[in-house]
């Protein structure tokens, strides 16, 4: 009887005390667009213990469905610190309705709507199986599995099996050593963490100073105020993401620091690769640069490339507002809503090298104002879409009329009125996908004056047309809030309003792009022919025209 008894003590220690295996399975799926299979995509997640795994063991940013603890969780590594977010079963959005649908699988499904964003999701599930999940973890109701997810009737994410893994799986789940935070604070993060947002300039003024004292030019990281303080100019290395491929952005932020008036403005890059650039004008001075000479006789200096010299490359135009900032308390109006800054933002890639280590990046603003600007200058640099081959970019200046010296006396681009500007270039072998981007702004501020009047451009290569355009904007009234300064006429309308030859205050003006991929290799000539007007007693017009060749060196 004593051992009868010692047997089931250990039968019921070895039921309840014996440790149990987990169950885990992955569960995969496949993309459908109308109905057809999509190669290019695949989804699947793990299920251990109570817990469905979305992520990879790669991934910086990882997603789990907690069916132990009720919540969807988000835990991401951002400078070597775990934070996490977690949204409990009870505050996700609940399905419009629920109702009876097909068997998939094997398992008996029910078919639950949601409404999102304007798009309606329907998530086919079962209670049934042993594994819990979803691709999508916020559209998911009770503890079931989704097998089929519709998106607005078209794209469909199906599960193709389910598979039971290895008992010893293990996977990471760091729940209690990530930090937690706000979701909102968390998109902000998932953001930043995906590119590489490197500041150039921060808060730096741009004002007409004479007598600047700076350290030699030619240090990195060293900030140069130059041409009387109009020209900023920083020698800076570049990230290695910039070699690999990647998407390069320029976020420019202005504030007046006392300048009332719209004013041209370029962020650039100077090259050393020949003999001359514009960085030797601003440590010398103008007289070092090859000069363009009209048929008036008028001087141009700086404004073609040649064999020895470069002009800069214009990464991007832009225009500043009529005093935001400077201005907003001092030009209060009911009801109108100052910004506090002006902000632009423009993809660079084409005419930012990949492979240089280290490049001159300058911005210019023409302002004769002791208190001038302040600017910001940030470069994002997005990975690339995949891991192909990088080609080595090719980019070649051709011509700038942007006299980003204006103010130690670069004539303006007045030439078009009585001239042609041209010059010759020599196109290697091997370029592929050839463009020209041409940015174009027409200046001449009263009635008369090209600023206001609609003028056309063309451009020519060995005589023939290859653009013909009339550059003008007419959403300048867009920007009214930007321009606290700006002066207001008896009819209602403000002078920020106006419509402009290819510009507005406050805006940036993107490049045309001209397809070049029929020209071939060798010796060509560019003419530009722009319809300048007349003069008016002192006002003249102007034009500010760069031209830049993109491509990419075959290999």
């Amino acid at each position: 009887m004593k051992n009868t008894k010692s047997i089931i003590l250990i039968g019921l220690f070895m039921i309840f005390a014996w440790p149990s295996f987990a169950q885990n399975y992955e569960v995969k799926y496949q993309r459908l667009n109308n109905n057809k299979i999509d190669s290019a995509y695949s989804y699947s997640f793990k299920y251990m213990n109570g817990v469905a795994y979305l992520s990879s063991e790669e991934s910086k940013n990882k997603a789990y469905i907690d069916f132990n603890r009720k919540v969807n969780v988000d835990i991401m590594n951002y400078d070597d610190i775990l934070y996490k977010t977690v949204v409990p079963f009870s505050d996700i959005t609940a399905p419009e309705k629920i109702e009876k649908a097909e068997k998939l699988l094997g398992y008996k499904c029910q078919k639950a709507v949601f409404k999102a964003f304007s798009n309606t999701i329907e998530v086919w599930f079962t209670e049934d199986a042993k594994v819990k999940g979803s691709p999508y973890k916020s559209y998911l109701p009770k503890n079931a599995l989704a097998l089929k997810i519709v998106i607005n009737g078209t794209r469909e994410i199906r599960a193709t099996e389910v598979i039971k893994l290895d008992e010893s799986l293990d996977l990471s789940y760091n729940f209690t050593e990530a930090k937690e935070i706000s979701e909102a604070k968390a998109r902000e993060l998932q953001i930043t963490a995906r590119y590489t947002n490197f500041p150039v300039f921060d808060h730096q003024q741009i004002n007409f100073e004479s007598d600047i004292k700076n350290p030699p030019l030619g240090q990195s990281d060293v900030v140069y105020r130059l041409s009387n303080g109009t020209v900023i100019l920083k020698k800076i290395k570049v990230p290695e993401i910039a070699k690999q491929g990647a998407s390069v952005f320029a976020t420019l932020t202005n504030w007046s620091n006392g300048d009332a008036y719209d004013r041209t403005g370029s962020l650039f890059l100077l090259t050393e690769d020949k003999e001359i650039s514009m960085l030797n004008a601003l440590e010398d001075s103008l007289e070092v640069l090859p000069v363009f000479t009209d048929n008036m006789n008028q001087k141009y200096q700086g404004i073609v490339s040649d064999e020895k010299y470069d002009t800069p490359v214009e990464l991007m135009r832009f225009f500043t507002s009529f005093g935001v900032s400077h201005f907003n308390n001092i030009r209060e109006i009911e009801n109108y809503l100052w910004q506090d800054s002006v902000v632009y933002k423009q993809e660079i890639t084409s005419v930012f090298p990949n492979d240089d280590d280290e490049v001159w990046i300058g911005i210019f603003i023409g302002n004769y104002d002791g208190g001038g600007h302040k600017v910001s200058l940030d470069l994002q640099f997005y990975p690339p879409w995949g891991d192909g081959e990088v080609a080595e970019k090719y980019i070649q200046p051709l011509f700038s009329t942007v006299n980003i010296m204006e103010m130690s006396g670069q004539n303006y681009g007045k030439l078009f009125g009585n001239d042609t500007l041209e010059m010759n270039f020599d196109l290697p072998e091997n370029i592929e996908n050839l463009e020209m981007l041409f940015t174009t702004t027409g200046h001449g501020g009263w009635g008369g004056g090209d600023e206001f009047n609609t003028k056309l451009n063309q451009i020519f290569i060995d005589g023939e047309l290859v653009f013909s355009h009339i550059p003008w904007r007419t959403d300048c009234g867009t920007y009214r809030m930007s321009n606290p300064a700006s002066g207001n006429f008896e009819n209602g309308l403000s002078s920020s309003d106006l419509s402009r030859s290819n510009w507005c205050p406050a805006t940036l003006t993107p490049p045309y792009f001209i397809n070049l991929s029929e020209l071939k290799p060798g010796k060509h000539k560019v003419e530009v022919v722009i319809d300048q007007g007349e003069k008016e007693g002192s006002s003249f017009s102007s034009w500010c025209v760069s031209g830049v060749l993109v491509g990419e060196k075959e290999k």
